[in-house]
């Protein structure tokens, strides 16, 4: 395929995404006008999901990462923007912290390669989405090699922290990095951008600590050299919305619910402050919601329950993985497991359609993004830029 021009300013809005999922980083940007133009995943459980939802899915290749020819011939064009969030698994416990040498999250470097070999096609802008244990995983060794990495291939680099709980009743915290290719047009940006040259310590240039870019993250800004530049965009900080568990939790009588024996065994399992909170709203004859994991605490299985925020959702691989819901209902105490329904909602993605097997909707969903997240990147970051480069090559255009 012949390498597009990357200074016209005809340039679409187009993206590419790799490590599509069930698609909930296309749910997030499609609503300001980006069009994938290529999507790729391994799973085609998670392809079924996405085609059921969005329909089209020509663009959507069920391929390996590492089959770099493959890839290419597929790829369309010269997306403006590539996303990758790449599996998590070996960056945390549950893949026994194994970072960059476990097989999952080191496909991580097939998404480096397919962009290396695409030259003059490469985005002019790439998002990596991943758990903030990234950040520290290897002793910050993966994500000094990762945005290294990226940097050699002529990006600079912006990393922030974003949490869902800003934006729905649930606790996800989220390491995202950004690389502005050099030919990208940053500095005609109507928001402000600080660039640090190589070997910069910040100094002057230093935030002070934010929401956004907590410590950890300017300590690893501080430390890893860079062949290209850090970045620092001048953003908001998030505005948090108002919401309650109950508006995203089923309560009438058609769910799942469990029976008195095995709801009353994990009321026994709670702690005491857990067990006086519901006890509490028994004797109020309330009617509220609230989330439980099951843990092992001093030997013990315990019932852990919040009543503000639903744990960060994560695939169902065993009861501890699970999340519960807890209700009190008119002062009636009742349990079940959470629905994929419930996990859509807690994704900022209701009223997906979901015609899959129950199990294999929670992976699906278990494993995404937040849509409200990503469409906080994408007005503030994301289509900013996009549309400081189409003004600027316009403008070129125009001088010449």
């Amino acid at each position: 395929m012949a390498a597009a021009d990357q200074n016209t300013s005809h340039m679409g809005k187009d993206f590419a995404e790799f490590f599509a999922g069930i698609g909930l980083v296309q749910m997030g940007l499609q609503s300001s006008g980006w069009r994938c133009a290529y999507a790729n995943d391994i799973e085609p459980k998670k392809y079924r999901m996405y085609a059921d939802q969005f329909g089209d899915c020509s663009a959507y290749h069920v391929g390996d990462i590492w089959e770099t020819d493959e890839v290419l011939n597929r790829y369309d064009g010269a997306p403006f923007l590539a996303t990758a969030s790449f599996p998590c698994v070996d960056l945390s416990l549950a893949g026994n912290w194994k970072g960059f040498e476990g097989e999952r999250s080191s496909t991580y470097f097939g998404f480096l390669e397919v962009l290396r070999q695409l030259a003059e096609r490469r985005p002019k802008v790439v998002m990596l989405e991943n758990v903030v244990g990234f950040l520290t995983a290897n002793k910050g060794r993966d994500f000094e090699r990762a945005v290294t990495s990226l940097a050699e291939l002529g990006y600079n680099i912006d990393v922030i922290v974003l949490d869902a709980k800003w934006f729905v009743p649930q606790s996800r915290p989220r390491l995202f990095v950004f690389g502005f290719h050099a030919s990208c047009k940053v500095q005609q940006l109507g928001v402000q951008i600080s660039q640090l040259s190589l070997n910069d310590q910040w100094g002057e240039s230093e935030p002070g600590e934010t929401i956004l870019r907590p410590l950890k993250v300017r300590e690893a800004m501080k430390r890893i050299e860079l062949p290209t530049s850090w970045m620092a965009i001048d953003l908001p900080s998030p505005t948090q919305a108002e919401y309650t568990l109950s508006s995203v939790v089923d309560l009438d009588n058609d769910q799942a619910w469990w029976d008195q024996e095995a709801t009353k065994k994990h009321y026994e399992m709670m702690e005491p402050p857990s067990r006086s909170r519901v006890d509490r709203l028994i004797e109020q004859n309330a009617t509220q919601a609230g989330t439980a994991f099951r843990r092992t605490r001093r030997g013990k299985t315990r019932t852990e329950v919040r009543f503000d925020l639903a744990g960060c959702l994560r695939t169902p691989k065993g009861g501890s993985a699970k999340q519960i819901i807890v209700a009190v209902i008119d002062g009636q105490l009742k349990m079940r497991w959470m629905s994929s329904s419930e996990y859509a909602r807690l994704q900022g993605a209701g009223g997906f359609e979901i015609n899959v097997p129950e199990i294999q909707a929670l992976y699906g969903f278990g494993d995404a993004v937040c849509v409200p997240v990503i469409q906080w990147i994408d007005r503030n970051i994301l289509t900013p830029i996009y549309l400081a480069n189409v003004k600027a090559t316009a403008d070129a255009e125009l001088v010449a």
